[in-house]
């Protein structure tokens, strides 16, 4: 995975006392809708492990609930457009913030794939796991190994979302997509029935604010970046724009496919062209 994304900060703009009292309430409602998630998936996915092998078989749609609930508290109004993808297969999509989880989950059932230093964060660490994220080491030394639990999350079916570019942005550019990770949909048990669904996140900030608003990336704490989300009033929006699903086995190499998959991601993306 590439290492993170550097760019100029946005300009922190202190709350009122107005944003603080929104942010106490949001917060609250959301540590709630997170709580009764948690509690629903728990028993289920003892269910799962039991009736199913471990495959998640319920779960996702908790999740999916839970995470549109996030949403509402946070006054973000998601659109999307696109085919529903039918058969096996994986998303990809472009990476701007930790938001990007919540309106991902939002729309389709799915497992994330993220960088292992997430499992250890507070908070969010656990919810990952739970959730069945796919934690995935940087160390070239562990190539091999990641590529095997890879191909058995594929195997079972799950429906996997990671992001190509490595790393999460400003939400106004594209990064090159990293082709490693496409390896694995060329094992030989997965490359002739495996399909890729490119979708592209579009953020549109609140009236007047920075058009990087939603963005997270570089040095940036989630606490901060979290606290500003809570305590703004009127949001904006995101577009989801899921493309036609690609089909492995039309490509020769994982370089092949990664560049359709990018270039349908950049069709519909404001800043289209490549920028770093």
């Amino acid at each position: 995975m590439s290492p993170t994304w550097r760019g100029e900060p946005p300009e922190d703009t202190p709350l009122g006392p107005g944003g603080w009292a929104l942010a106490l309430l949001r917060g609250l409602v959301l540590t709630g809708v997170l709580l009764v998630g948690v509690c629903i998936t728990l028993p289920l996915r003892l269910l799962e492990i039991v009736g199913f092998g471990g495959r998640r078989r319920v779960t996702p749609y908790v999740t999916q609930y839970a995470c549109r609930a996030a949403m509402g508290v946070l006054g973000i109004r998601v659109e999307s457009r696109g085919p529903q993808m039918s058969g096996a297969g994986s998303y990809v999509a472009n990476h701007a913030s930790w938001l990007d989880i919540f309106v991902l989950n939002a729309h389709r059932n799915l497992c994330f794939v993220s960088k292992s230093e997430v499992a250890g964060w507070p908070g969010i660490g656990p919810l990952a796991k739970l959730t069945g994220t796919l934690f995935i080491a940087r160390d070239p030394r562990a190539a091999l190994e990641q590529r095997k639990l890879f191909e058995r999350r594929l195997l079972q079916r799950d429906r996997l979302l990671f992001f190509p570019e490595g790393t999460s942005t400003d939400g106004q550019r594209v990064l090159p997509f990293k082709s490693t990770l496409f390896s694995a949909f060329y094992a030989d048990a997965l490359r002739h029935e495996m399909q890729l669904q490119a979708v592209t996140v579009v953020y549109e900030a609140p009236p007047g604010a920075d058009p990087r608003f939603y963005g997270w990336w570089g040095d940036m704490t989630f606490g901060g970046h979290l606290l500003k989300m809570l305590g703004t009033w009127r949001q904006g929006r995101v577009r989801l724009v899921y493309h036609p699903p690609v089909r492995v086995d039309d490509h020769p190499n994982r370089k092949s496919l990664a560049a359709q998959l990018e270039r349908q991601v950049r069709s519909a993306h404001p800043c289209g062209q490549v920028v770093i």
